[in-house]
This record gives C-alpha cells, sequence and structure tokens, in this order.
C-alpha cells in the first residue's frame, strides 16, 4: 500500500517541533554570548552549523524509522519519534563547565573547547548505554517511565511557558486557545486547515496590527545583521587541544549524571512513544541518539542531541513522519543561512508557545490514561521530584534576577548574593530548600525509583519494590540522587563513598522493611495453608 509522505498533520506536527527547537538555539546564541563570552563568530560559523548537521541526521533516521514501522506494521498512522537538542545538558554545559573555564582563563576558544569535548564523552555515553538500555526498559513498570515524563511535561513544559503565554494575553491566548480548542475536541477546520498552522498566523496577524496602531508592547525580537552563509568545519583538532589544556576532570561530575539522565529520558520517550501505539526498538533508537551527540561534537557543536518529549502531543495533532524531516531541513537551513535569531523579526514567539503548552499537557494526561488504573497513584508520586526541580529552577532564577538588577555582571556571582546565603532564611519553615535541592539533585532517577517501588508494593511484589528501594540507597551512597553541595554558583553535584549517607542508609532501611513484608506475606500465606 502506497502512503503518503506529507499529510496535514506533518505541517502541525513541524511547527511544534520547530518552535521547541528554535527555542534551544536561541538559547544557544544568548547565553554563549552573555555567560561564557563567545564571539559572534564562534556561534555562528561553528556552533550552530555543527548543530544543524547533528539534528539532520537524526531528524532523517527518526523518519525512516517511522516509515519503516509503517511499512512493518501495515499501518499509516505511525509518528516518528521527535529529535533535538537536550536542554538539560544545554544549560549544565553551560553553566557549569563552559562558563568557569571561561572565567578562569577569559580564554573563549578554550571554553568551548571544553564542551565539545563534554559533548564528545556524552555522546560515548549515550552510545555505550543504548547496549544495555532494553533490559531497563524491560524491567521498569510503565508508570515509572511515564511519571516522570509527565513531572518535566506539566513543569518545564506546560508552567515554563503559560506564564509568558499569559503576560501577553493579546497576542498569545487567542492563539493558544484555539491550539487546545482545535486539538482537545478533535475540531476540523475550514479548508482543512492545520490548527496550529491558522492559530500561528493569528497571533502573528494581532501582533503585527497592533504595532501598527502603536498599541501593545510587542517589538521583533530579531537582529538586523543580513545573512552569512556557513558550512560546518571538522572540529577533530579543538577536541584534542582540549585534552592538552589542563581542563579539570571533575567536569565528569557533570558530564556522567547528564550522559545518564539523557539515556533514562529517551527511554522514558520510547515507552510513552509505546504507550502512544509506536513501539520501536531499543537499542537502535538510542545508537541513533548517541552518534547524532558525536556528530555535534565533531563537527563543532559543544550541545548533545535526543529524542525529544512530546511523542504522544505530536500523534495527536496527526503527525507522521514527515514533520521530522521538515524540521531536520528548515532547522539546518536557519542555521547554516545565520538566520536563526532573525525569524522573530516576523513571528512573535508568543504566538507559538500554545503548541507547547499543549504537549505538556498531553504528556501528563498520558502518564495516566495509559496505566492500569491503581497504579495512577504511583504516577502521582513520581511527579514530586520533577515539582521540587521546578522549584529549584524559580528559585535559582530569582535569585539570578535578584544579582544581575543589583549591578553584578553577567556569567559571575557575587558572594553577598552566593546561594549559600540563600539558605538561612529558606531553609526553615517557610521553603524547606535543603528538601528542595535534596530532591532536586538526580531527579529523573529519583521519579522512576518513587513510582516504580510503589507499583510493585500496589502490586504486592514486595522484593521487587525492595529492589528499588536498594537501587536507590546505591545511587544517594554514590552520589548521583540526592547528594550535593552549595557553591557560590548554587548547588553542585557531590561523587564520592557515601556522598547522601542519610538517605542511603534510610533507602536501605525501606528495603529492609519490604523484605521483612514479603516474608511475613509468606508465612501468614503458609499459616492459611496449613489451616493454623
Amino acid at each position: 500500500m502506497r502512503r503518503q509522505w506529507l499529510v496535514r498533520g506533518d505541517i502541525d506536527g513541524f511547527f511544534g517541533l520547530f518552535i521547541d527547537n528554535l527555542l534551544q538555539l536561541l538559547l544557544i546564541v544568548v547565553l554563549c554570548r552573555t555567560v561564557c563570552g563567545l564571539p559572534d563568530n564562534l556561534i555562528w560559523q561553528r556552533i550552530l552549523p555543527g548543530a544543524a548537521i547533528s539534528i539532520l541526521l537524526g531528524n532523517l533516521f527518526y523518519a525512516w524509522q517511522a516509515r519503516r514501522l509503517m511499512k512493518a506494521t501495515g499501518r499509516d498512522d505511525v509518528t516518528a519519534l521527535p529529535y533535538g537538542i537536550n536542554t538539560p545538558s544545554l544549560f549544565a554545559f553551560i553553566y557549569l563547565i563552559m562558563a568557569p573555564v571561561y572565567r578562569q582563563t577569559q580564554d573563549a576558544t578554550l571554553a568551548w573547547q571544553a564542551g565539545l569535548f563534554a559533548c564528545f564523552a556524552s555522546g560515548v555515553i549515550e552510545t555505550a548505554g543504548a547496549l544495555v538500555a532494553d533490559w531497563l526498559r524491560r524491567y521498569t513498570p510503565r508508570a515509572a517511565l511515564l511519571s516522570a515524563l509527565a513531572g518535566i511535561a506539566i513543569t518545564f513544559i506546560a508552567m515554563l511557558f503559560v506564564f509568558q503565554l499569559f503576560a501577553s494575553p493579546a497576542i498569545a491566548v487567542i492563539p493558544m486557545l484555539l491550539i487546545l480548542f482545535t486539538y482537545a475536541g478533535r475540531l476540523k477546520l475550514p479548508l482543512g486547515l492545520p490548527g496550529g498552522l491558522l492559530a500561528v498566523l493569528i497571533g502573528v496577524g494581532i501582533a503585527w496590527v497592533m504595532r501598527a496602531m502603536d498599541y501593545g508592547e510587542w517589538q521583533p525580537a530579531g537582529e538586523s545583521a543580513s545573512l552569512a552563509f556557513s558550512m560546518p568545519r571538522p572540529a577533530v583538532t579543538d577536541l584534542l587541544t582540549v585534552l592538552g589544556s589542563g581542563v579539570r576532570w571533575d567536569f565528569f561530575a557533570v558530564i556522567v549524571p547528564m550522559g545518564l539522565f539523557n539515556i533514562v529520558g529517551s527511554l522514558q520517550n520510547l515507552e510513552s512513544a509505546e504507550a502512544a501505539g509506536d513501539r520501536y526498538e531499543t537499542r537502535p533508537s538510542l545508537l541513533a541518539n548517541g552518534v547524532g551527540t558525536l556528530a555535534a561534537s565533531l563537527l563543532g557543536s559543544a550541545f548533545p542531541t535526543t529524542i525529544y518529549i512530546g511523542h504522544a502531543g505530536w500523534k495527536a495533532m496527526g503527525a507522521r513522519a514527515a514533520y521530522s524531516v521538515l524540521n531536520g531541513i528548515v532547522i539546518t537551513a536557519i542555521c547554516l543561512s545565520g538566520a536563526v535569531s532573525l525569524v522573530l523579526q516576523f513571528v512573535p514567539l508568543e504566538a507559538t508557545l500554545g503548541i507547547l503548552l499543549w504537549i505538556g499537557i498531553i504528556i501528563t494526561a498520558q502518564a495516566f490514561s495509559q496505566v492500569p488504573s491503581r497504579h495512577a497513584v504511583a504516577v502521582a508520586f513520581g511527579l514530586v521530584p520533577a515539582l521540587a526541580a521546578w522549584s529549584y529552577h524559580l528559585i535559582r532564577t530569582t535569585q539570578s534576577v535578584a544579582y544581575f538588577s543589583a549591578g553584578g555582571p553577567k556569567g559571575q556571582v557575587a558572594s553577598r548574593l552566593a546561594f549559600p546565603s540563600l539558605v538561612e532564611p529558606l531553609a526553615g519553615e517557610l521553603i524547606y530548600l535543603h528538601g528542595i535541592c535534596a530532591l532536586n539533585q538526580g531527579y529523573l532517577f529519583t521519579c522512576m525509583i518513587f513510582a516504580a517501588t510503589l507499583v510493585y508494593v500496589i502490586d504486592r511484589r514486595f522484593l521487587a519494590a525492595a529492589g528499588w528501594m536498594a537501587a536507590a540507597a546505591v545511587l544517594s551512597c554514590i552520589g548521583l540522587i540526592h547528594a550535593y553541595e552549595l557553591t557560590p554558583l548554587g548547588v553542585q553535584n557531590k561523587f564520592g563513598i557515601m556522598a547522601a549517607p542519610a538517605f542511603a542508609v534510610t533507602y536501605a532501611l525501606a528495603a529492609g522493611l519490604l523484605v521483612v513484608i514479603h516474608l511475613t506475606k509468606n508465612q501468614d500465606r503458609g499459616s492459611a495453608i496449613d489451616g493454623r
């Protein structure tokens, strides 16, 4: 059966994925300039071209993978996995690796090279992880994988943008509501227009009419610089240079957890896709992800790629495989031509964010609807660490804004406003900042552990639940969850034996308690059989 390469839903899916990717590219431009001191030629001629090729390769692979699944299953409703730059790694590498190198050396090139090294090492971890990830996926309850995704979706996707939407109601709320009405109500629009495209066009029209009438605060955010075409160039020499430059190997305290988080996050997204009806093989999906990150580092980008959260949302839009191809081609074109920020000269960002809000909502709903009803409480429990991470994000952002407002230089933190100074007034009965910091560290792992443990308790599989608590004890002991130290730059990872001793002991005791419950349950069953 011949299947259409491009369907109406692909247009909506393209807009959603394109806006998501565009936001990451804009973050790269702004943060590399202001935080790491990178010159424009390094950003436009090295980083963005390298990022473009890594995004294009992944998008083409996942589109091919979707078409292959269509052929194998005889279905024409298969949706390709969304893919792009890994946002958590972007922030971690900039603030915890590239910025410190720049502050210590005032060498922007060395800071960029340190980012290349971090990206390359992350790609190695992701590629190696693909070989064992299928085993983890088979033995992790669906509620555990979907719960962590839901926590990210409702906070870092939905809540991150909903405030921006309602801060500009005139140009943002109507497009947002049209998107929600169209997709939630499965409405068919006149002339078969895609809902996302129509919503964006309406928002753009409102913004420009208001600007012509000199009403409202929206101003084009793009730059007036002329376009300049740049091809990616190999960065192998730069990678070799940074290895001999004395860059600290303690950066692995950032690289290793981010690489592991990327593997776990990709597994969660694969499970989300399966829950929506599209089961993709684990190993090739994760290998493509790792290869994309390696390609990025070898071509000049310091930022890993990943399978994106949101498959269920794009599938609900009707997107299939072509939306991924369109996204890869357009992102590549604007990166190679230097038109990333130029896009915002014509399109207000607020008119497009309703698509991302819908993605966050549909993923959260999926976490509850695609598990047995008895496991819903486990999903809810798994949301808690992600909510704590969101709270930490708000506190940390507030601190940075307060510092810059006080006249502090960009990219630095003054000792009088250093993060530890926030702890004393916030560590008591009002906010309990130490608890927020503990839950923030390794929250993706903790989300899974909380939800998986409760799933097995609900199913009365107490030994399996004890195994997850024992895993929590080990991860706390070595510092992958809950372990942190406060520095002038904020919360930093803390690795080592007994890095978080209180949590390690607590989880070990919980594992022991579950073993006792298991033994008691078996003893009670034996007594009932014997008639005692």
